[in-house]
């Protein structure tokens, strides 16, 4: 082997390989990371992945999701020209078409449907990623929709809207650098977002404590926790009831702070009275000496800094609920805006909070005085309604059944995927049933096989992409490979498509660029600076946010405080202003021919969705659709490893492995989704919604289970 092969072996960039390394960042997963990527490329091909080292956020580390890139933009099945169907819908047979030809049709057919039946009957629907969203967001208002959907309608939204309700601010984060206790609720980085675990580790290492809170024995709390505090899935509210109600016994509150800042203080404490540690013990199975000794273990290590996971939380009939006294106890140890504590955020670009503003808002708002009906699922969650400038998805298939209150007839989706969602079975056939079907994706999902029009994407390595970053920073990426095929970027296709359609959208009209330019306009440095630069930028003349400004501002809810009794909640009947508990379902109504909770939606380290089961790397780490059970259960039923199994709810019934953990909580079936040979979602049940948030119930639908 000659000099010039061995250099080629090792992948070397160099003049004698050909290779050149190049920048870009990894979308596969949720946008809080969106991690550095170094592109090793050859001939106009990607032959290796490797983190950036000096990204300001992964520091050159990357998770399996984010290594396996170059498989994930080489799949198979990636769609490279324009397709229409020609088959029965589901077939997915199709015919490659011109993006000419593509554009007239959806023009014709979208603005058709909107003349005949108005512009609410069309639905706009994201899924991942979520990069292009601000464009889409515009795009829907500019036709006069109210009907822009998202999968975050189960996933990071209700999380906002909790803050939003409590705080009248988006979003806060954990001061862990200033924090004496962190508060890990369903804190599980080793498998999601796994960057956050780094400063816990680091704090931890000098001190500082930590509770985890997880029905489940995870690798955080094997490695992290002093203290793994396993309440009954679905009980977490009962679990922080029950931690103010010893810390207000002991008289452990800050109650300076919460005479100056805390609006309501009265009620919740007379409330969280009945919260005994010994009724807890009853509620959530967590022992009454261990609630004790978590509590004394938080008020001797103040401040305390939470984490709140978003969906474990939210994906229950109560989690609105749960994460508002979750939320609470930092109000009541002083502890909101507060160094060490909760800091809010307000977000720069596309979810993530820079440290500097945008016009994202007025980007996105712009047109939305043509909005003249209600967004789906308005009527049925009001306090949604009040503040998510969103439809709630998951009330899509009432609507589309009943046509209350008025008809669907046509979606123009990008990265929509139906099995994301609870029942998709019944979404599936709903969605079968309107005029005109557009999809945009990088693959041929099992959603584009029943669409009329299929339009191929871009990879965030084919395309330029804005992207914000704490600490202040903003990348504009360039392609670092061609687009394969005739794919197209998502918002390339957006303004293209408003050109096509004759949309009054000047400025969407004239292209991604004079976007950009306009929602960066306010900031000291232009975008082809950004681009020039090639990698992250820090902004000049930023100074960082200091904890208690907010707070001595006075914060944008009704009160002026942060809100244990809320008055946004106040305004509808029915529902409560403090932060109350209910049963999950199923504790109060006990099915004796379901007994078992199944749990479809925890995280493994190898996926994330439907995104990767096709990726040969990630595919080897969990090859089958395995159901995690635990040893007790598994021996009541006469189970062993590797076994089949059938789970059944009242939705229907799927099949597959058995594997047998110490890990899982006795009584709950774990299931990790996006399997299409074993769809879990395919049980859960659309009516059983958080009635705060619209939520789906994914971590407490009532199944059977027998060997087969």
């Amino acid at each position: 082997m000659n000099e010039t092969e061995r250099l080629l072996k090792a992948k070397i960039p160099c003049a004698e390989t050909g290779i050149d390394v190049k920048h870009t960042l990894c979308d596969i997963c949720c946008p809080s990371f969106h991690c550095g990527i170094d592109a090793y490329v050859k001939d106009g091909k990607v032959v290796k992945i490797e983190g950036t080292a000096d990204h300001p956020v992964n520091h050159g580390l990357l998770c399996p999701k984010g290594l396996s890139n170059r498989q994930y933009i080489y799949r198979e099945d990636r769609i490279r020209t324009p397709l229409r169907r020609v088959g029965k819908r589901g077939e997915g047979k199709f015919e490659p078409i011109s993006w000419d030809e593509a554009y007239r049709e959806i023009a014709s057919r979208l603005n058709a449907i909107k003349a005949k039946h108005g512009p609410e009957s069309v639905i706009f629907y994201s899924g991942y990623t979520k990069w292009y969203r601000p464009f889409l967001h515009r795009f829907t208002y500019s036709f006069g929709s109210p009907n822009f959907l998202t999968e975050s309608s189960s996933c990071m939204t209700s999380t906002f809207l909790n803050w939003w309700v409590t705080t009248g601010n988006p979003m806060c984060s954990t001061d862990v650098s200033n924090a004496g206790i962190f508060l890990g609720w369903a804190f599980n980085p080793y498998y999601s977002r796994h960057l956050a675990a780094l400063n816990v580790e680091k704090r931890k290492a000098e001190g500082m404590k930590v509770i985890i809170v997880d029905p489940r024995i995870t690798p955080a709390s094997l490695r992290l926790a002093d203290i793994h505090l396993r309440p009954r899935t679905g009980t977490d509210g009962a679990v922080a009831l029950g931690l103010a109600h010893i810390l207000i016994r002991d008289g452990k509150t800050d109650r300076g702070y919460i005479d100056k800042y805390v609006y309501g203080y009265d009620q919740y404490a007379a409330y969280v009275k009945d919260f005994t540690p010994q009724k807890v013990e009853e509620l959530t199975g967590v022992p009454a000496e261990q609630l004790e000794e978590a509590a004394a273990l938080i008020a001797d290590n103040l401040p305390m800094a939470i984490n709140e996971s978003a969906a474990p939380l939210a994906h229950h009939r109560n989690g609105f609920q749960n994460y508002r006294a979750i939320m609470a106890l930092s109000a009541i140890l002083g502890c909101f805006d507060q160094p060490g504590g909760q800091i809010p955020i307000q977000f720069s670009y596309n979810y993530l909070p820079a440290g500097f503003s945008t016009r994202e808002d007025e980007f996105i708002m712009a047109h939305h005085d043509r909005v003249k009906a209600p967004a789906v699922g308005a009527k049925r969650f009001p306090i949604w309604n009040d503040f998510i400038h969103e439809g709630q998805a998951n009330d899509l298939s009432r609507q589309i059944e009943t046509g209350d209150p008025y008809p669907i007839h046509a979606m123009l989706g990008f990265g929509m995927n139906y099995r994301i969602s609870p029942d998709d079975e019944r979404l599936k056939q709903n969605l079968l049933k309107l005029d005109f079907l557009v999809n945009t994706e990088l693959f041929l999902t099992d959603t584009c096989k029943f669409c009329d029009i299929v339009l191929p994407a871009c990879t965030s390595f084919e395309r330029s992409d804005l992207k914000s970053y704490g600490g202040g920073y903003l990348f504009c990426t360039e392609p670092v490979i061609q687009p394969l095929g005739e794919s197209r970027s998502d918002i390339q296709i957006l303004c293209e498509l408003a050109e096509a359609m004759n949309l009054d959208d000047e400025l969407l009209r004239q292209g991604p660029d004079a976007c950009w330019r306009y929602i960066l306009q306010d900031l000291p440095i232009t975008l082809e600076e950004l681009r020039a630069a090639g990698k992250p930028v820090k902004l000049p003349g930023l100074k960082p946010y200091v904890p208690g400004s907010m707070l001595e501002k006075g914060l944008n809810t009704a009160s002026g405080k942060f809100e244990l009794y809320s008055l946004a909640i106040e305004k509808h009947p029915g529902f409560d202003p403090l932060p109350t508990y209910t049963p999950p379902f199923g504790a109060d109504r006990p099915d004796n021919d379901l007994p078992y909770v199944l749990c479809t939606s925890p995280r493994i380290q190898n996926a994330l969705h439907s995104r990767l089961h096709k990726v040969p790397w990630n595919r080897s780490l969990r090859p089958e659709p395995q159901a995690d059970i635990s040893y007790e259960d598994a021996q009541a039923l006469g189970i062993f490893e590797g076994d089949t199994i059938e789970l059944t709810s009242h939705r229907g019934s799927i099949q597959m492995k058995a594997h047998l953990t110490h890990k899982a909580e006795p009584g709950v079936i774990c299931c990790y989704h996006g399997y299409s040979e074993a769809d879990v979602n395919l049980l859960t049940d659309n009516d059983i919604l958080d009635p705060y948030s619209g939520f789906p119930s994914y971590r407490e639908t009532r199944v059977a289970v027998r060997r087969i």
